[in-house]
C-alpha cells in the first residue's frame, strides 16, 4: 500500500450537496447482490468523478507546488499538456485494439511524462495530485450501510471507473479494507485493471460471468450509481435492477440530452445510502 502519510495531510471533510430529486420507486424481486459505483456514489467527489482534470488554470498552481515538493524540475503547464497527450495516445492505441471506452493506468503515464523510473515515488506523486484536483470523502452512513448489507447476507461488489489508488480509499477514509467491509474480490471490477471504462459492456459482462458462477441472476442484482449513462444504462442492459444515487449535486449525472438515456429510468432513486438496504428489506424476500 502507498504511504498513508501522503494522503493524511490532504483529507478534509466534505458534505453532500442536496439535489432536487426525491426518493422514488421500489423493488418487488429479491436482491442477492448489490454492486456499487465508487466516485459520486460511495464517496463524495469534489470534481464529481474520477478522471484527468481539464481545469488547467486552477490546477497548474497546485501541480507547480507538487513538483517543488518532489524536487521535480518540470514546467507544470507543459507537463500537464504532456499528460493529456499521453492519455489521448494511450486511448487511441486501445481503440485500435478494439476497446470501445479505453482506460489508462495513470501511474504508467505519470512515469512516462515525469521520466522517473521509481514506481513508488511516481505512485505517491500521482496520489497527491489526485487528492489536490479531486478530494474525496465518504458519503454519510457508508460504513453503516455496508454493515447492514453484510448482516442481511447480501453480497456486495464494485463496478467503477478507478485507478490503482481507489481501493486504498476505504482504508484511508474508513479504516477497513474492502474485503473486511464485505466486498467480494471476484465481484470487484476496476476500469484500470480491465482496460476499459464504463459505460462499456465489457466491464459489466465480466460481472455477469462472476454472478453466474455464484448462481446469482442479473435480476437478483442491484447496481447503484450516480450517472444515467455510465451506470444505469449499462446495468439495465445487463439485466440488473438499478438505483440512481441522487445524493450529491456535484456528481449527479442525468444526461437528459443523450440518446442512450432517452426513455431510460432507474428502478429506484435513492438520496441516502441507507435507503438501499431499506428497499431490499421492503421487498420482503430473503435471498438465503
Amino acid at each position: 500500500m502507498p504511504d498513508k502519510r501522503v494522503t493524511a495531510r490532504h483529507i478534509r471533510p466534505l458534505a453532500p450537496i442536496p439535489t432536487s430529486l426525491s426518493p422514488s420507486g421500489k423493488i418487488t424481486d429479491r436482491i442477492c447482490c448489490v454492486l456499487f459505483d465508487i466516485y459520486g456514489t460511495l464517496f463524495i467527489s469534489a470534481s464529481g468523478d474520477i478522471g484527468i482534470s481539464t481545469k488547467k488554470d486552477k490546477n497548474i498552481k497546485r501541480l507547480a507546488g507538487l513538483l517543488d515538493k518532489y524536487n521535480i524540475k518540470k514546467d507544470p503547464e507543459r507537463l500537464q499538456d504532456n499528460l493529456w497527450k499521453a492519455v489521448r495516445a494511450d486511448h487511441e492505441k486501445s481503440r485500435k485494439k478494439g476497446a470501445d471506452f479505453p482506460e489508462v493506468r495513470i501511474e504508467q503515464l505519470w512515469m512516462q511524462v515525469l521520466d522517473i523510473s521509481d514506481p513508488d515515488l511516481v505512485k505517491n506523486f500521482a496520489i497527491e495530485y489526485e487528492w489536490l484536483v479531486n478530494p474525496v470523502y465518504p458519503m454519510p452512513d457508508l460504513a453503516k450501510m455496508l454493515g447492514e448489507l453484510k448482516q442481511m447476507n447480501i453480497l456486495t461488489g464494485i463496478i467503477s471507473n478507478a485507478q490503482f489508488y481507489t481501493p486504498f480509499l476505504f482504508e484511508w477514509l474508513l479504516g477497513s479494507s474492502m474485503e473486511h467491509l464485505g466486498f467480494e474480490k471476484d465481484l470487484t471490477f476496476f476500469s484500470c485493471d480491465i482496460g476499459c471504462a464504463k459505460p462499456s459492456r465489457t466491464i459489466f459482462n465480466r460481472a455477469l460471468k462472476s454472478l453466474e458462477r455464484k448462481k446469482i441472476a442479473p435480476g437478483a442484482t442491484l447496481y447503484v450509481g450516480n450517472d444515467m449513462l455510465n451506470d444505469i444504462c449499462p446495468a439495465a442492459r445487463a439485466g440488473m435492477k438499478t438505483a440512481l444515487f441522487a445524493g450529491d449535486a456535484r456528481s449527479l449525472r442525468l444526461r437528459p440530452g443523450h440518446i442512450e438515456c432517452h426513455g431510460l429510468s432507474a428502478d429506484l432513486v435513492v438520496t441516502e445510502l441507507m435507503q438501499v438496504p431499506a428497499h431490499i428489506r421492503a421487498a420482503g424476500k430473503d435471498c438465503y
